[in-house]
């Protein structure tokens, strides 16, 4: 294989946030329309960009990469093996020697065979080797949380367990505009980045997404909805599950401000703290289980920071820490009724 220095240069346009984009140009597109967006954009300004994966060649099992192939070639597009483990470490060597690896598998339940490749070998390449070589040009795609029917083995969120990692990058995005522009920026980012996709948005999130190439800072959590009672923190679907509490909670008079992380590691903390200094309550949330979640990291940092400003214990509203059910799924999952109960819990303390 041959070995590629060449820097490509892109023509693309940086926002802090999707908000910030102003462009006209625009197209109704769905999450999953949105990621094929940002693919092809890549594709097309890279030559050394690669997508593989599980059925990739063939659109993959929620159509992420439909039409690729035929437009890029087998050589650009391609299948792997069945191989989770063989897929991140494919990846590696190729970022390894110069190329732009985009490694897709296909469920997050299954990046666990690949999870020593991910950590032990992406993580830490740059480091080891004193930056005399490093595989930054890998990004993982993998679906990820509830879909409605996955039951325990097509429904984890196991964004934690990399969050732990240094040297990665953990991505989630909300909906279709951030999730063009956050993946544009995780595939030209320097450091290995897993970007989790929520399949339960790939059909569900639709919004005018802008046609040119452009790209969300990573590290920003966004401030979604701006107000003054208790702040509302979450990222992937469970932004959406914020909205509509904060709805039932605004018909009793209490204004939330809802965040959304955005990159879960590493995390940009000083919005979380200056918000939760501002109402000084605070609610987290996420799909995954509650113990050693990402609420009990965001829930230490901010004890830390604003203890002398909190009027309220800060509360966690999350998944179980059971396996992921099947037809308990309502019942595990934390929705809107549950931040809810836990608004009217907090600011009533």
């Amino acid at each position: 294989m041959q070995l590629l220095r060449k820097v490509y240069r892109f023509s693309s346009t940086k926002h802090r946030f999707a908000s910030d984009i102003k462009s006209t140009n625009r197209q109704k597109m769905n999450l999953f329309q949105a990621i094929n967006n940002a693919l092809d954009i890549e594709l097309g300004a890279n030559p050394k960009a690669l997508l593989f994966g599980e059925d990739v060649k063939f659109g993959g099992v929620f159509r992420c990469s439909q039409g690729l192939n035929e437009k890029y070639g087998t050589d650009r597009v391609f299948n792997t093996p069945l191989c989770e483990q063989g897929i991140g470490a494919f990846g590696i060597g190729l970022a390894s020697v110069g190329y732009t690896a985009i490694a897709e598998i296909q469920f997050g339940d299954y990046i666990f065979p690949a999870f020593d490749q991910i950590v032990n070998e992406a993580a830490k390449f740059r480091y080891r080797s004193g930056d005399q070589f490093n595989c930054g040009s890998l990004t993982i795609r993998t679906t990820w949380g509830a879909v409605g029917h996955g039951a325990l083995y097509h429904s984890q969120s196991p964004e934690a367990y990399f969050a732990h990692t240094p040297g990665l990058k953990v991505v989630v995005p909300r909906d279709p505009i951030q999730a063009k522009g956050l993946l544009l920026a995780s595939i030209r980012d320097k450091n290995p980045v897993i970007f989790f996709e929520p399949k339960a948005l790939y059909r569900n999130a639709e919004d005018e997404v802008p046609l040119d190439d452009y790209e969300l800072e990573l590290s920003k959590a966004e401030v979604v909805q701006e107000g003054k009672h208790i702040t509302l923190i979450g990222y992937g679907t469970q932004i959406r599950v914020l909205r509509e509490a904060a709805k039932l909670a605004e018909k009793d008079g209490v204004s939330c401000e809802i965040i959304d992380l955005q990159t879960i590691y590493p995390y940009d903390g000083q919005t979380l703290v200056d918000s939760v200094k501002k109402t000084g309550r605070c609610i987290i949330t996420h799909e995954a289980p509650q113990t050693c979640g990402m609420g009990a990291e965001l829930s230490a940092l901010i004890q830390e920071k604003c203890f002398l400003h909190l009027e309220a214990p800060i509360k966690r509203v999350t998944g179980y820490d059971t396996p992921f059910p099947l037809v308990h799924e309502p019942i595990y999952l934390p929705d809107k009724f549950k931040i809810y109960e836990a608004i009217k819990q907090s600011v009533n303390y």
